[in-house]
């Protein structure tokens, strides 16, 4: 983070993230279904990623999404802040037979992008960890390292429930979704998740999104806290 000035913000130490070993990290495999080879496949199918394009993954966590694309496109450049998650992404990708994937130590605002621009980026439950001020500096970043016509897919936790309904809708969405302990995230994890992390609601990501000039092709608000979109860069 040192060529950057002292006042911007650092990805490398933020708010869960700091995976201290391998258990941790499998245990997260475990705990993350949209994390699973089968929904990387599905994802590479609906988006129609082809053997000639160039994807970029940031929060590739445990590589699962960044491995099965590099079989089916060019070249993949897979991002995470964590090196932990990293070791163990990259020792899994040692056991594939292919060799067009690099992993990348960074984040939204500290990868530098300096190979050509993609046709895809892919974000998957990583962008909640940035406040809202750095989501928008994030997202022109990412602009500028698509294509012309390149395609955004970002996948989050992020609110779409009326605001005045804030306080019955996490709760139900807490009650919902908790497992005890060893079979999944906790209530303890989700509750650190909405004091400490930065889910946000849908008409201000979208807002963020069209500032920076991508159309929205399609949006998917399959519950009140959970969403993606498709976007495509002018």
């Amino acid at each position: 983070m040192s060529k950057f000035p002292r006042w911007y913000y650092n990805e490398l130490s933020q708010v869960g993230v700091d995976f201290e070993n391998q258990a941790e990290v499998e245990a997260y495999d475990r705990n993350q279904p949209s994390n699973s080879v089968q929904e990387s496949l599905e994802l590479l199918h609906s988006l129609n990623i082809q053997q000639y394009h160039t994807v970029i993954e940031f929060g590739t966590a445990t590589g699962n999404f960044a491995i099965e694309a590099a079989k089916h496109c060019r070249v993949v450049h897979a991002v995470d802040v964590s090196k932990v998650m990293l070791e163990y992404a990259r020792n899994k990708y040692a056991t594939q037979n292919i060799n067009n994937l690099s992993f990348h130590h960074g984040g939204f605002l500290s990868y530098v992008h300096e190979s050509e621009k993609a046709d895809f980026i892919i974000t998957k439950y990583a962008f909640h960890h940035l406040p809202d001020f750095w989501k928008q500096h994030a997202l022109l970043r990412m602009a500028e390292m698509l294509k012309p016509g390149g395609k955004l897919y970002l996948e989050d936790v992020i609110f779409s429930f009326a605001p005045e309904e804030y306080e019955t809708s996490i709760n139900a969405w807490i009650d919902e979704v908790a497992k005890p302990e060893g079979q999944g995230f906790t209530r303890e994890q989700f509750e650190m998740h909405v004091r400490e992390e930065h889910s946000t609601y849908a008409w201000v990501l979208e807002s963020m999104l069209e500032r920076v000039g991508f159309v929205i092709e399609e949006k998917n608000y399959f519950s009140p806290t959970y969403a993606h979109y498709l976007c495509i860069r002018q």
